[in-house]
């Protein structure tokens, strides 16, 4: 089964910024919704943002609107998250998602990647 690849996870500093990439081998990001979930210790996952396949519109959760940044590079099949003003509470694995329905639900995304490892701390 088609697996997302997350990239660009690692240690930053309060206030810094990293960018999460999402990409798909066989897999046209294009044609689905591609969603951001993450997972802090002790905690259950939630999504963060997606952007949806017919037009571009993005969501936010409200922990991050105004700080992350989702988009789109077709021809690259991939999907971004660019992450500004990061706090300690950022800290968490993220996760991409694709699949047909415009939701913060889990269950609304057939295919995941494994994940990336965000830590913000100084």
């Amino acid at each position: 089964q088609e697996q997302l690849v997350e990239s660009g996870g690692g240690l930053v500093q309060p206030g810094g910024s990293l960018r999460l990439s999402c990409a798909a081998s066989s897999l046209t990001l294009d044609y689905y919704v591609v969603g951001w979930f993450r997972q802090a210790p002790g905690k259950e996952r939630e999504g963060i943002s997606y952007i949806s396949s017919s037009d571009g519109r993005t969501y936010y959760a409200d922990s991050v609107k105004g700080r992350f940044t989702i988009s789109r590079d077709n021809p690259e099949n991939t999907v971004y998250l660019e992450m500004n003003s990061l706090k300690p509470e950022d800290t968490a694995v993220y996760f991409c998602a694709a699949g047909t329905i415009e939701h913060f639900e889990e269950a609304a995304y057939d295919y995941w990647g494994q994940g990336t490892q965000v830590t913000v701390s100084s």
